[in-house]
């Protein structure tokens, strides 16, 4: 067995009751953010170091690859802290999954006994018959309100052919009221006056027509017209 496995072996065996999900997903947010303040710093020495051996090129060959050589190291050192950051991750993840599941199943488990608990006392014959019953119930109220609704006829069975000859007759004797109250003209005890004779014959000989002259002047052919206005 690897010392690496003696470890996490006497590490296991003095370790108390595991943690619980909250408190491991805390300790591996933490871890990620070491990590990736790790990789700022990292980054930030490479690019030092890359910058010291440009500058110091040709004229200091030593000190160029020292700071090259230092350079590589950091970047095997960042390439570490990836591949650890990404394992963090993937576990992170994985925890936050069985923490969801184990939430829904318990979740769900909590409704089962909520829903058990709910129908013990449910009897399926007792539920058909109260069914039956409200059915039963709401007929008779149909049948109440339809009763209701119905015009009673008490004491109404008339002919209704008697009620209009009834009716009719009253109409008459309106009438006959009403055409005795009308008052009629009296009629005129005296004959007319004749009408006066308006033929020619018995005019008078001024209104005889006359023979119309020849024309001698418009003042006479206007008063001939006037006569003959007059004479018709």
């Amino acid at each position: 067995m690897s010392k690496l496995g003696k470890f996490f072996k006497r590490g296991s065996s003095r370790s108390r009751a595991a943690p619980s999900p909250q408190e491991a997903l805390a300790r591996l947010r933490e871890t990620e953010e070491m990590l990736g303040k790790k990789q700022e710093y990292l980054e930030s020495r490479i690019h030092r170091e890359l910058s010291l051996a440009r500058r110091h090129g040709t004229r200091n060959k030593p000190a160029a690859l020292q700071a090259l050589k230092r350079k590589k190291r950091l970047e095997k050192q960042l390439s570490q802290i990836d591949g650890t950051l990404s394992t963090v991750e993937f576990q992170r993840e994985a925890l936050e999954n069985a923490h969801t599941n184990t939430e829904v199943l318990r979740s769900m488990g909590l409704a089962a006994k909520a829903m058990r608990a709910a129908h013990e006392n449910m009897d399926l014959n007792k539920i058909d018959d109260l069914m039956q019953e409200v059915t039963e119930q709401q007929d008779v109220a149909q049948e109440i309100s339809e009763a209701f609704s119905q015009r009673t006829g008490f004491g109404e069975d008339f002919d209704e052919d008697e009620l209009m000859a009834e009716l009719e007759e009253l109409e008459q004797e309106e009438l006959n009221k009403k055409m005795t109250n009308i008052r009629l003209p009296n009629v005129p005890s005296s004959s007319l006056p004749a009408q006066p004779d308006r033929t020619p014959s018995s005019l008078g000989p001024a209104a005889r027509p006359r023979a119309a002259p020849s024309r001698r002047a418009g003042g006479e052919d206007e008063d001939l017209k006037h006569l003959a206005a007059w004479a018709s």
